[in-house]
């Protein structure tokens, strides 16, 4: 890849980012089903959650094997 395309890379990732980050596209997106905020995790996802921080904490003191 020459600089000048990974310049134009970096410059629409760029603007990814900010077009993902406005308020106009936040606001879209809230009406959106799929993108919609739960008032509540769902009690499976809380399980796993509380799983993965179990594993983490057994493997804390162990280091990466």
């Amino acid at each position: 890849m020459n600089g000048n395309n990974a310049n134009r890379r970096a410059e629409l990732a760029n603007d990814i980012r900010r077009q993902a980050g406005s308020e106009a596209t936040k606001r879209f997106l809230r009406t959106l089903p799929t993108f919609r905020l739960e008032k509540e995790m769902p009690r499976q996802l809380i399980d796993l959650l509380d799983r993965l921080d179990g594993a983490e904490a057994e493997n804390a003191g162990g280091g990466r094997r």
